[in-house]
């Protein structure tokens, strides 16, 4: 079940301030607060999901090609030519914001990454 008071929910609705990246009808790009690299951007859907399954089978058609080409689109803007990508689901694999988030990581610290 979502929960409408975590923060991503907040950033959302203007609660919270983040830097933004890149936003869009869809989408929203924005700097993680606590970057485990020297690039690291959070982008989430502007749908409320949990998490990745609640997204593939909530989402509609235009809402999934859109995220996902916007964390190409994003990536090309930051000319990054070597990134990881890390989405988990559930509490079990490290999710620790119930709403569907993708990370986008690059630079010299991700070797240290699982």
């Amino acid at each position: 079940m979502y929960d409408d008071k975590n923060p991503f929910a907040k950033i959302l609705r203007n609660e919270l301030p983040v830097e933004k990246i890149y936003e869009d009808q869809f989408v929203l790009a924005f700097k993680d607060i606590a970057p485990v690299a020297p690039t690291h951007i959070l982008v989430i859907p502007k749908k409320y999901v949990a998490d990745y399954q609640e997204f593939i089978e909530q989402a509609t058609e235009i809402e999934i090609v859109s995220y996902f080409k916007a964390i190409t689109h994003i990536v090309d803007m930051l000319e990054l030519d070597s990134y990881r990508l890390i989405t988990n689901k559930g509490y079990k694999s490290g999710q620790s914001v119930f709403h569907f988030h993708t990370h986008i990581i690059s630079g010299s610290h991700i070797t240290n990454l699982i």
